[in-house]
């Protein structure tokens, strides 16, 4: 046995595993950096290590089989012991490890007192948009969408949708932080994944998973509650039922009591768990599925799927009279219709008269209270003190209303209060990191406050995301004023091909922002030409056109705050960006509610902003 470890240590094995073993520690500490920095898959740094110990004793076996000569590698029992330099590749060895070492230290002291950046508890937006992990709450949940059982596989809407409702009712339980629905949502098809990695990705504890099989006159709801981190079952139900509207809320109600008495042996440390309520506010089975059908495709609202939307609410309505959250979404859809470019009805006088209806039958809903507010805010000139009296109305019955936090900010914008409308914008990232809206208008607003760097990065990593809409032409105006071409370009045509008849003819709008020898007048005398040979009508300059195009004094309509863009100076010096101002009712704001940092009132009625 002596002789053996005596031939190990002579053909320096036990140099080379304290070799591997310390070039090994720090491959892996790579690994879980790289995994971290570029959001590889949560295998990636665990791969890394089971090859590292499966090399391990392949390195030993080479090590006791082959000695590095001068002339090259050679098997061991070929070298005369006489030529053998063994002994040299052993203090070389000795070299290394101990440096290795050395560097060891110095990564593990340097992590110990190198200072980490403290996350609140409801976390925090990066530049880059994305929302900081915090730590993992015993008292966490997300709701993954149902799977869709019936026969025909054509009930997925209707399975989402009682998840959906679900969801809705844990968030009002205090104690229960609930992931979002498109959070949770996001991985629709992938539980291929694994209920911890979702857990983890979704920064919550517990995860509901179920089913809904609909066949004929009867559903079979199943649901089971699983602790992440153990991977094991906590509770498990299966209800058949008659399909009727009020069966459909009284499973609600028992899985969401279930949920909540389980999980309050961890909340509450006992079994006194608060009772959770579901209110059945329709009995019409119909309204009730249409409604759920309505209400996902608002959350994925554009301008293509926008009159379906409205046209499944409205018959929402028509179904059942009395339901009063049909009415609500009604009055969403109608008020958003005009800013998705659907001007063929009154939407603003629907929208009015649909939230009224909601609140008649349910003063306690937040939307009806914050579409008010957008009616205010649409007005000539707008009524923002009336738009922000509505929004703390919807904010105060649902804290959680993203719709609300989103367009609220878009009013703080409008009057030039950035820092508020940054606080609304990352509260609603902070409830729905997947809420696109809010975070393209987080972008927009680093752009009126002058951080064009961290517009950017909020910028693309909305787009990327899948975010349109918020103004999309003043992003192209941004990247031409950092003199990006090419995301200039590609930023045009993007916003053509989602809203405009200019679309597959962006190269003149191209031109006009990075062209510095740019015929203005001769440019647009031809779009005029063009626009009335083939529409026979005249061309309207407006908007962010009017604007690219320098006709400032034609801009009536910005509904996008076009007064805040900073990238053409002339017209942040014209007379027309300040009648823009007080046409839109800002101005007035100021005078009763007092004017934004950057602004200052000038004698009795006039002002100046930077």
């Amino acid at each position: 046995m002596n002789n053996i470890f005596a031939e190990l240590r002579r053909r320096n094995v036990f140099r080379i595993a304290g070799v591997y073993a310390v070039v090994g520690w720090m491959l892996v500490q790579v690994a879980i950096a790289l995994e971290t920095a570029l959001s590889l898959p949560g295998w990636f740094d665990a791969a890394i290590t089971a090859a590292l110990f499966i090399g391990f004793p392949i390195a030993l076996i080479l090590a006791w089989a082959f000695e590095m000569t001068p002339e090259g590698m050679k098997l061991t029992a070929a070298v005369p012991e006489g030529e053998s330099i063994h002994a040299k590749t052993g203090k070389k060895l000795d070299y290394v490890i101990i440096g290795g070492l050395a560097l060891v230290a110095v990564m593990i002291i340097a992590d110990r007192l190198m200072p980490h950046s403290p996350v609140s508890d409801g976390g925090e937006v990066a530049a880059n948009g994305a929302a900081q992990p915090t730590p993992v709450s015993n008292a966490s949940i997300a709701v993954l969408p149902f799977a869709d059982l019936s026969p025909q596989s054509d009930q997925e809407f209707f399975s989402d949708g009682i998840a959906e409702e679900i969801l809705n009712v844990l968030v009002r339980v205090d104690s229960l932080k609930v992931a979002s629905r498109t959070s949770a949502f996001g991985f629709k098809g992938q539980e291929a994944l694994g209920i911890p990695l979702i857990a983890e990705k979704l920064n919550v504890r517990h995860i509901l998973e179920g089913s809904v099989r609909k066949s004929g006159e009867t559903v079979r709801i199943t649901a089971q509650l699983i602790d992440a981190q153990t991977d094991q079952h906590l509770w498990s139900e299966t209800y058949d039922r008659t399909l009727t509207a009020e069966n459909l809320f009284a499973i609600q109600d028992e899985i969401a009591n279930a949920i909540v008495k389980e999980l309050g042996l961890v909340i509450e440390g006992g079994t006194n768990a608060p009772a959770v309520s579901v209110s059945a506010d329709t009995q019409n089975l119909d309204a009730y599925e249409k409604f759920l059908e309505a209400r996902a495709l608002f959350t994925i609202r554009n301008n293509q799927n926008i009159p379906s939307i409205i046209d499944l609410f409205e018959q929402v309505v028509k179904d059942d009279p009395e339901f009063a959250r049909g009415w609500a979404g009604l009055s969403a859809a109608y008020v958003v219709a005009p800013s998705w470019e659907l001007l063929d009805r009154d939407y603003y006088a629907l929208a009015a008269q649909s939230a009224r209806r909601a609140i008649d039958l349910n003063p306690e809903l937040g939307l009806p209270f914050a579409v008010f507010a957008e009616i205010d805010r649409s007005k000539k000139p707008a009524d923002f003190s009336g738009a922000f009296s509505n929004f703390d109305e919807a904010l105060k019955r649902d804290p959680n209303e993203v719709n609300a936090l989103q367009w609220r900010g878009e009013s703080w914008v409008a009057v030039g209060f950035f820092d508020r409308a940054v606080a609304d914008y990352t509260r609603c990232i902070e409830i729905d990191p997947a809420f696109l809206q809010c975070r393209m208008w987080l972008a927009k607003t680093k752009f009126f406050q002058g951080k064009v760097d961290e517009g950017f990065a909020l910028h693309e990593k909305a787009i990327a995301m899948g975010g349109i809409g918020a103004g999309a032409f003043h992003y192209a105006m941004e990247y031409a004023h950092a003199d990006d071409k090419r995301a200039t370009a590609l930023s045009l045509s993007a916003a053509f091909h989602q809203f405009s008849y200019f679309n597959g003819r962006s190269d003149t709008f191209i031109r006009a922002l990075t062209d510095q020898e740019f015929d203005f007048n001769t440019e647009a005398n031809a779009i005029e030409i063009e626009w009335k040979a083939n529409n026979d009508s005249e061309f309207v300059w407006d908007g962010v056109i009017a604007l690219i195009f320098k006709k400032y004094e034609f801009i009536k309509s910005a509904y996008y705050s076009l007064w805040w863009i900073r990238t053409d100076p002339e017209f942040l010096k014209s007379p027309e960006r300040k009648r823009l101002i007080r046409e839109a009712g800002v101005y007035d704001y100021w005078q009763e509610a007092g004017f934004p940092p950057q602004c200052k009132p000038i004698g009795k009625d006039d002002f100046e902003c930077e």
